[in-house]
């Protein structure tokens, strides 16, 4: 059961992470409206007017489904940090346009938005390397612990009575005190990063400018579905990337102490996500393909370095 319950929240926190909050245009039918040509799923809440115009076109024609009007919206290069007439919520306001304005003007610099995606993703990896750092520190330090734990367990397998769990309880956190563990210090970078990755994700979906431009052999906004559908080969590259970096960033996440049925029920996720995660990623935009790729390889990559450095 508790199983069944981690894996639920785990689907939960993914589909939040590739999806975000984002609206997207409905048929009268109540069906989301597709791009055909890339196979995108069409964002309602946009931020700033699209110049492809096919896709203006499809808004214009879902226009009832619209948070704001086209001709309300600004020009994705003249887009402002802030503006109080177009722009509501405290979400969007604090973590989406910000990271959607800083997208495009970074492109400005370097005049492709799918590198602009990449490196404003790898500056948020950066940032976070501090709390990566004491994650994977709690991490040596839970596996210090682990004998003494797993003593514990054995000692109170057959009692379950109140005194014998509060008993429990107090040598747990004696143990934690001794090898320096904090249950919550283990958990601080997921819960500072989600909120960041879904703010990005989201951004990305909300800025049509991003999905009109190209880079090398992938155009940003089709999905390798589509892309492998119509005879681009290169897409295929894209999907293995994508299972691959998700493997191993996610293995090292999970790689936690526990005990045998635990560490069973982490493989069983890690699998399971790795199978959600392939399939996925033959819907995914290609600009959000790319940010995932290179997020994920840098986390890899910092592990490695991480954990290289305190051995």
């Amino acid at each position: 059961m508790k199983s069944i319950k981690k894996l639920t929240l785990l689907l939960v926190v993914i589909v939040f992470l590739l999806t975000g909050c984002t609206k997207y245009l409905k048929d009268p039918n109540n069906k989301r409206i597709v791009n055909e040509e890339t196979g995108q799923s069409v964002p309602a809440n946009i931020l700033c007017q699209p110049k492809d115009e096919k896709l203006l076109n499809i808004y214009v024609k879902y226009k009832d489904s619209l948070e704001y009007q086209i001709n309300e919206l600004p020009k994705c290069e003249s887009m402002k940090i802030y503006d109080a007439k177009t722009y509501s919520g405290l979400w969007a306001q604090i973590f989406v346009i910000p990271l959607s304005w800083l997208i495009i003007k970074v492109t400005a610099l370097v005049h492709n938005y799918g590198i602009s995606v990449m490196l404003v993703g790898l500056a948020i990896r950066i940032l976070l390397v501090p709390f990566s750092i004491k994650t994977i520190k709690q991490s040596e330090n839970m596996q210090k612990a682990k004998p003494e734990l797993d003593r514990l367990e054995k000692k109170y397998k057959d009692k379950s009575d109140n005194d014998a769990m509060m008993q429990k309880s107090q040598e747990m956190m004696a143990i934690y005190k001794r090898h320096d563990v904090s249950p919550i210090g283990s958990c601080l970078l997921a819960f500072i990063q989600l909120p960041l990755f879904l703010a990005f994700l989201e951004a990305i979906n909300r800025t049509p400018a991003i999905f009109e431009e190209t880079l090398g052999m992938f155009q940003l906004g089709t999905t390798p579905f589509v892309g492998i559908k119509g005879g681009n080969y290169f897409y295929i590259i894209l999907i293995a990337l994508i299972i691959m970096t998700t493997y191993f960033a996610f293995k090292n996440s999970m790689n936690t102490v526990g005990s045998q049925s635990q560490q069973q029920q982490m493989k069983f996720m890690l699998n399971f996500m790795l199978v959600f995660i392939s399939v996925a990623s033959f819907s995914l935009p290609t600009a959000i393909a790319l940010y995932w790729i290179v997020t994920n390889a840098f986390s890899v990559i910092q592990n490695l370095i991480i954990k290289k450095r305190s051995s």
